[in-house]
């Protein structure tokens, strides 16, 4: 019998940057693989079929509901094995179009960071609590990667299985190769400076404009380089320009590979409203580097205060002051944290991470588990 899957996602720059290894990892286990996201599709050598699906960012949108009446055609065509959705969006929409599929495949929902938590308003949570509720029974195996996602999805019944893994794997090979020609003089720095380090889209949610707030109480010499793109960029350029610190936050855009960057700043820095599991923390942890991190879901699974890393209340400009100076006048922290960091981080490795998540996924699809051994390799990286 030939299997054949569907992953969705609410962009096909999601799949390109964090699910190749899996697409990859079903394609040796002899699967057909098909990848509908919103966007143009992009050349994945790994997906049998592409789909464009005109996904938009405002839920209401009636070009949502017309990606949903797609999804359901193509789940009644396809007669897939299994369906894996990533992304609130299109996990959303994936589910609905799935409850008018008889019989329906299988479906699981990777939550890679729920976007509520005990600290949201109530009328937000309620309305993002009831989407997740509104598509629990179409939700066979609901998989988390923080502690909080997986109590609440537990609590809430938000799935037939909820089951816990450990994000989806970083590829930290990336970050064991040499990092090439890139020197501070690059990117404006002088040698003396304590360089912070934030790379993140630019969004209300990942609160850059907190750490530009933050600098005209730290001394001169403390830089800040945030790499990225995103809706809120020109509104931070603005706020540094009010602020009088231009001169002291870099605005290089995106930035790959991130190598380069990890090995020549002093220590990486979040602001993060929520998190699921992010990639920026946990490569700034296997580079070594000391993580000053908001104190929110997502940062608190990977960082022990003090010895890992350190920890400040969400938006607390003074007490991110206060870790940042304690960094500038302990220079043997910055080692201890990032040392115990770097050991703290391995069980996060793609090569022990992806045998996890495939077991899980395949969990569904009994017939197919004696192949799983075969597609469980990573040595064949991108």
């Amino acid at each position: 019998m030939m299997h054949r899957i569907l992953f969705t996602a609410s962009t096909f720059s999601h799949i390109r940057t964090f699910h190749l290894p899996y697409l990859r990892a079903f394609r040796a286990l002899g699967w057909e693989v098909d990848v509908a996201c919103g966007g143009t599709p992009p050349d994945l050598p790994d997906a049998d079929r592409v789909i464009a699906l005109p996904f938009e960012k405002r839920m209401s949108s009636p070009a949502n509901f017309r990606a949903q009446a797609r999804l359901r055609r193509l789940m009644r065509q396809q007669n897939y094995t299994l369906v894996i959705t990533h992304t609130s969006l299109a996990a959303f929409f994936t589910r609905r179009a799935a409850a008018g599929v008889h019989p329906r495949p299988p479906v699981i929902n990777m939550a890679h960071g729920y976007l509520f938590d005990d600290e949201t308003p109530a009328w937000k949570r309620a309305i993002l609590e009831s989407a997740e509720r509104l598509t629990a029974r179409q939700t066979d195996l609901l998989l988390t990667m923080n502690q909080w996602d997986y109590r609440t999805a537990q609590r809430l019944h938000l799935g037939r299985r909820v089951a816990w893994v450990p994000g989806i794997g970083v590829d930290f090979s990336k970050l064991d190769a040499p990092p090439g020609a890139c020197s501070r003089s690059t990117y404006g720095l002088d040698p003396e400076d304590f360089v912070l380090l934030y790379a993140a889209e630019f969004s209300p949610r990942k609160n850059q404009s907190m750490l530009i707030r933050a600098l005209p109480s730290l001394p001169p010499q403390v830089k800040l380089l945030l790499p990225g793109q995103g809706a809120l960029l020109e509104e931070c350029r603005r706020l540094a320009n009010t602020l009088g610190v231009a001169n002291r936050v870099i605005f290089p855009g995106f930035v790959s590979p991130m190598a380069p960057l990890y090995a020549l700043v002093d220590a990486a820095v979040t602001a993060s409203r929520s998190e699921g599991l992010p990639f920026n923390v946990m490569e700034s942890m296997y580079a070594g580097l000391p993580v000053i991190a908001s104190r929110v879901k997502g940062h608190t699974d990977l960082l022990d205060d003090g010895r890992t890393g350190l920890l400040y209340p969400f938006d607390d400009t003074a007490a991110f002051v206060r870790a940042v100076k304690r960094l500038l006048e302990e220079p043997g922290l910055c080692a201890a944290l990032g040392s115990a960091a770097h050991d703290a981080v391995q069980p996060y490795a793609l090569d022990a991470v992806l045998p996890q998540v495939m077991e899980q996924y395949l969990s569904l699809v009994p017939a197919a588990q004696p192949l799983r051994a075969p597609a469980f390799s990573t040595t064949d990286k991108e």
